[in-house]
């Protein structure tokens, strides 16, 4: 016969250890969306370096600021404090904005980002979202540089042009408009919304620097995996690589594996 007493206790035992079980996976979840949030809410500056020439020879340097991705984000002066005062040109690489963010933030980023230096901007695929127009009346009015499928020299560095395209998610993405007129400078930085564009760019030249955004470095990774490829720093026979992981999110603002981040990229060169 069991003792009813004993039933009972095994009972209350049960019930004690599943609430126990719940309330640690509730502070699991608490803590993890926290850290999550936390994540995607980082102010990360990141600072790279490429020896175009060889180090004895290199005696100028330019320096890039470069962020993209930033959707709903505000760039605020907590940001700009962590940023060098000496940056030469900035690079907004598409996504500067998405359906719903308010046109008055978008244009207080961009003043924000003009106080670095001259900015220079390509479409992402979500911009237009909020009018082309719109985007195109504040850029000018910040005299924001808009990469639409053109090249431009680099303020004060006679040896250096900057190139970009326009988003392929617009079907007006023109590569060979994009480096019809390169060849006049030494040194190319080479600027798309979308690391893919890469390929067909290096069909006819390989620039001295790419830059790309877009893949959020798959923005929630549970450890090597993620939706699309974690952003990287790459140096390879001399020419670099950088796409980032972006600076805010899209869908849920949450990151994992894959923090929030921006960058300062010092080239040094020969004059």
């Amino acid at each position: 016969m069991i003792c009813p007493f004993l039933s009972f206790k095994e009972e209350r035992w049960r019930i004690v250890t599943i609430t126990k079980l719940l309330s640690l996976l509730s502070l699991f979840s608490v803590a993890t969306f926290s850290m999550m949030f936390f994540s995607a809410h980082k102010r990360n500056v990141i600072h790279h370096e490429l020896n175009v020439d060889s180090v004895e020879k290199n005696n100028a340097q330019l320096k890039v600021f470069f962020i993209s991705d930033i959707h709903r984000r505000k760039v605020d002066h907590r940001l700009l404090k962590k940023i060098d005062r000496d940056v030469d040109l900035v690079i907004i690489g598409g996504d500067l904005a998405e359906k719903n963010v308010p046109h008055k933030r978008i244009a207080e980023n961009v003043q924000q980002l003009s106080r670095l230096g001259p900015v220079f901007y390509v479409w992402g695929n979500n911009d237009r979202e909020v009018g082309e127009r719109e985007i195109r009346k504040i850029m000018n009015r910040y005299q924001a540089n808009i990469l639409d499928n053109i090249d431009l020299p680099v303020p004060g560095h006679p040896l250096w042009g900057i190139c970009g395209t326009d988003d392929p998610s617009c079907m007006k993405t023109e590569v060979e408009a994009a480096l019809e007129n390169v060849d006049q400078y030494e040194n190319l930085i080479f600027v798309s919304h979308q690391p893919r564009i890469w390929q067909k760019v290096e069909r006819y030249i390989n620039p001295t620097i790419m830059f790309a955004g877009h893949t959020h470095g798959g923005q929630i990774r549970l450890g090597p995996y993620g939706l699309d490829e974690k952003g990287y720093y790459e140096i390879k026979d001399g020419t670099a690589k950088l796409i980032s992981n972006g600076y805010g999110t899209t869908k849920i603002p949450l990151r994992l594996g894959a923090p929030s981040e921006c960058h300062i990229v010092t080239l040094n060169y020969t004059k």
